[in-house]
């Protein structure tokens, strides 16, 4: 995103504040400034829910510097919010959160967007609301080569990390109670804590969604120690939180990330996070884009469903075409 002018930049206590310029990206007309862009509205300033260690979607760089693609994708919100409330500037506040806190200080008002790594599911729009989701992933495995992990199967009696806060965890300790695996379960409080302890043989694999830890392996001391199971145990549409129950300011984050899937700006963020080199090393992740994520930009939901993302082959196509 082009930032036509930085006006200020704060540094303390892990927060950075910028400002921006409204860009011409749609304006909602007649919508009531009421919730979240009232607060927004009277504070000027929106504060975003950011990683540490989310890689390649919202983490710290070399420089103690907040950046990623879904911070990308949060700016582009920013600018329409700051454009709909007819502001000449906007202050932007970013707030490190944890899979574990980040529900919660959305919920208490601490911040308006969460703007990580977020699956969302159908548990979770319960309590918080998404916009069209962004990113399709996979809940998988990774392990060192020399461990021999290839399923599910092969962690039984063993000493397993996920991260605290995730889906991955519930799934991980819901399937080890149904299939009576007797796997050893450590939550870490982050990616970064989960991935060393696998690292440093705490725990014999890491569960978690497969682009993270595909990301977390890349920038490791030694990538290729590193696989991935093939075996997927779910599908993780990640997409942009925000509270629930705020209609005006959901319209406003919809429309503006709808703006970006279908005119094509998506290919261009992806293009810059998943296949250029990036910091802090300057490893290129080589991560082409899903077919699965390629019908959400086509046609964009913000579905907390599994199924809702499910692609159908083109052969299956064709033979539902025929029986119509």
């Amino acid at each position: 995103m082009k930032l036509s002018r930085l006006i200020a930049v704060l540094i303390s206590a892990g927060a950075i504040a910028g400002t921006v310029q409204a860009q011409e990206t749609g304006t909602l007309k007649k919508i009531k400034e009421t919730g979240t862009l009232k607060k927004i509205k009277e504070t000027g300033t929106i504060t975003l829910g950011v990683r540490d260690s989310s890689i390649p979607f919202s983490y710290l760089d070399d420089k103690q510097s907040y950046q990623g693609y879904s911070i990308d994708l949060c700016l582009k919100v920013v600018t329409a919010v700051q454009k709909q409330l007819g502001l000449s500037s906007l202050n932007v506040k970013m707030n490190p959160v944890t899979s574990a806190t980040r529900i919660p200080l959305m919920a208490n008002g601490t911040i308006d967007l969460e703007c990580g790594s977020t699956t969302n599911n159908m548990e979770r729009q319960k309590q918080v609301a998404f916009a069209p989701t962004t990113f399709v992933t996979a809940n998988r495995i990774l392990s060192k080569k020399s461990s021999h992990i290839k399923s599910l199967a092969d962690l039984k009696g063993k000493p397993v990390v996920s991260t605290s806060g995730t889906s991955n965890l519930k799934q991980l300790t819901k399937l080890n109670a149904e299939e009576n695996l007797g796997i050893n379960i450590l939550p870490a409080k982050d990616h970064a804590e989960a991935f060393l302890m696998v690292e440093t043989g705490r725990a014999v694999a890491f569960v978690m969604d497969d682009i993270l830890l595909a990301s977390l392996a890349a920038n490791s001391k030694a990538p290729a120690d590193y696989e991935i199971s093939k075996e997927a145990l779910s599908v993780e549409p990640y997409g942009i939180m925000m509270r629930k129950d705020d209609a005006p300011f959901k319209a406003v984050v919809d429309k503006a990330i709808s703006n970006v899937l279908t005119s094509g700006d998506i290919n261009r963020i992806y293009h810059k996070w998943f296949l250029q080199p990036i910091p802090p090393k300057g490893v290129a992740l080589n991560w082409p884009i899903s077919d699965q994520l390629k019908a959400v930009i086509a046609k964009p939901t913000d579905s907390g469903e599994p199924s809702a993302y499910a692609v159908v082959p083109e052969a299956q196509k064709v033979v539902m075409k025929k029986k119509k």
